[in-house]
């Protein structure tokens, strides 16, 4: 029997969430035992958080919100879920809305350490999954890969595993954590002595660390490297 439609809350969460009629069937959980899985779609526009819940409907009990806090809010209203996905925001949206993209990945994680969290980046780049990886996604799918793609990374996450959008790049530059972390500060402005005191390094070591970044990057200089690192986001 199709399940019924469903129109959920306005206003307190800062979304419309509207369920698709059709049949939502049980699946089998990893003890065997039927039940309904929950995702939560944590993007800005209405139309790919539409679209999400059309995919994932006839498997997942869907809701929607716009930010992570919108998103935060729901799992103390509405209990857990197994799954999120989070909007990877483009680097000269932030502020625009609210907790959006890798900090929301992160404040997720923390309130939920046992979340599957799916990053829904623009575009398959290697580095943007890596990012997304570090701050605590269990998967990272782009937005403009198949649908397939981002049904099975929702399904990995679901069951704790790890998924890569196979259209990412193999052949994208990457960075070390510790890299990245470096090039952050230095995007933020600090000097090589002001970043080792931060990340408790001796001053020699900051230097190696850069010395391999921008040999990685293909870059000139410090302000080069942050040039790359926010283009390919690496950093924000």
């Amino acid at each position: 029997m199709a399940a019924a439609v469903r129109f959920d809350r306005r206003s307190r969460f800062g979304t419309a969430t509207e369920s698709v009629p059709g049949p939502r069937g049980p699946v089998v959980g990893a003890h065997g035992v039927n039940e309904e899985r929950r995702c939560l779609v944590i993007d800005a526009h209405p139309t790919i958080r539409l679209g999400v819940r059309g995919l994932l409907a006839d498997r997942y009990e869907v809701e929607e919100a716009e930010d992570g806090q919108g998103a935060l809010e729901m799992m103390t209203s509405l209990g857990d879920f197994d799954v999120a996905i989070v909007e990877l925001a483009p680097t000269q949206n932030r502020g625009q809305h609210g907790l959006i993209g890798i900090p929301a990945i992160r404040a997720l994680r923390k309130a939920r350490p046992g979340l599957g969290i799916v990053a829904h980046g623009r575009r398959p780049e290697r580095q943007a999954a890596n990012r997304a990886l570090d701050a605590g996604a269990s998967a990272y799918v782009a937005k403009s890969s198949p649908t397939e793609s981002l049904a099975q990374a929702v399904d990995a996450a679901a069951e704790a595993e790890r998924f890569v959008d196979p259209a990412a790049s193999k052949r994208a530059r990457t960075i070390t954590k510790r890299q990245r972390e470096i090039l952050q500060h230095y995007a933020d402005g600090l000097s090589t002595t002001t970043v080792a005191k931060r990340l408790g390094l001796g001053t020699e070591t900051v230097r190696t660390h850069t010395k391999a970044l921008l040999s990685r990057l293909g870059a000139r200089d410090r302000t080069h490297a942050v040039a790359i690192g926010l283009r390919n986001s690496l950093i924000e």
